[in-house]
């Protein structure tokens, strides 16, 4: 299908058996790798390798015309092709109808989320996302009568771990996609199902989770009688990506060579929020609030008591 082959896993290593004969294809994996050119290729540029940024880009172009022709299941895009080129994260499958990181990283790999990509996150929030049970699944139905082999992850009981349970890494994906999309209210939800002091908010919860409430669980069962338990924890790879959702996706604060891009996307019951950025070369403390008055275009900041206005098709201007 022009797609980038998964061999013995990608991401998800569980699914070890998906391309383990050289054929299967991971349409997260070329998603990825679209997100992955978008970065590196400017700094080709800057580096004076232009050659290579455009090569780069011509393999992302045939993966984004790859994935548009050969992923889309009608409601969200497949997650992989096995070495018969069957799919695996299709309604038409028993077990794994629909992944979560295809879907998030639909909306991750760089460009203007299009209607498929929008529509994807809409079914990733009806099919992944259990708000009663403060879960967000990494996929849906487990691997425990699937009529082909993905790999060990089904060896993992199901709902537990990535065999449908929450792998809290790729629950972060879902919310800083929410935030591609300026949707801070469902970016919001998922940083408050996947905190660890909110799974610990009573003694009832805190002997469910059964696990540090300031430090983030790898996984949190979705099995019926472990519902809520979470798994291995101190997991990096989670709170990294839940410090990214919070501070540089919710918040908006974004460092770059040189200067801070402040660009939050905060969920509509925050009417401000106050942040203090402290650094070898002073302190800089941040207010963003909202203000009615303006446009849902218009933007307002002042720096030091002057005031500057801004449009989304407008340079910034002092007033």
């Amino acid at each position: 299908h022009g797609l980038p082959l998964m061999g013995t896993g990608d991401w998800n290593d569980g699914m070890d058996r998906i391309g383990e004969k050289g054929r299967g294809e991971s349409i997260w994996l070329a998603w990825f790798q679209i997100a992955t050119v978008g970065l590196f290729a400017p700094l080709a540029i800057a580096a004076g390798h232009p050659d290579d940024a455009e090569r780069w880009q011509a393999h992302a172009t045939s993966l984004q015309k790859a994935i548009a022709e050969n992923a889309w299941d009608g409601d969200w895009f497949v997650r992989a092709f096995d070495d018969d080129g069957l799919p695996w994260g299709s309604k038409t499958n028993d077990a794994c109808q629909i992944d979560l990181i295809a879907q998030a990283w639909s909306v991750l790999f760089g460009n203007n989320p299009d209607d498929r990509a929008r529509k994807a996150l809409q079914s990733a929030r009806r099919h992944l996302v259990d708000t009663d049970a403060r879960l967000i699944r990494l996929l849906t139905p487990p691997f425990d009568q699937a009529d082909r082999d993905p790999g060990y992850i089904q060896a993992y009981p199901p709902e537990i771990r990535e065999n449908g349970g929450q792998y809290t890494h790729a629950a972060t994906w879902l919310g800083v996609a929410y935030v591609a999309v300026q949707d801070g209210d469902k970016a919001h939800e998922v940083f408050d199902l996947i905190n660890p002091i909110r799974r610990s908010a009573s003694m009832t919860d805190a002997d469910r989770y059964k696990r540090e409430p300031y430090v983030l669980a790898g996984d949190v069962s979705g099995a019926t009688s472990r519902v809520g338990q979470g798994g291995w924890s101190w997991y990096t790879g989670s709170a990294s990506w839940m410090w990214q959702l919070g501070v540089e996706g919710i918040l908006g604060i974004k460092p770059e060579a040189g200067a801070i891009r402040i660009e939050p996307c905060l969920p509509t019951g925050w009417p401000a929020v106050q942040i203090t950025l402290d650094g070898d070369q002073g302190r800089i403390d941040v207010l963003i609030e909202r203000d009615d008055r303006l446009r849902d275009t218009e933007t307002q900041v002042t720096i030091d008591c002057l005031l500057y206005t801004s449009d989304a098709a407008d340079e910034v201007s002092p007033v």
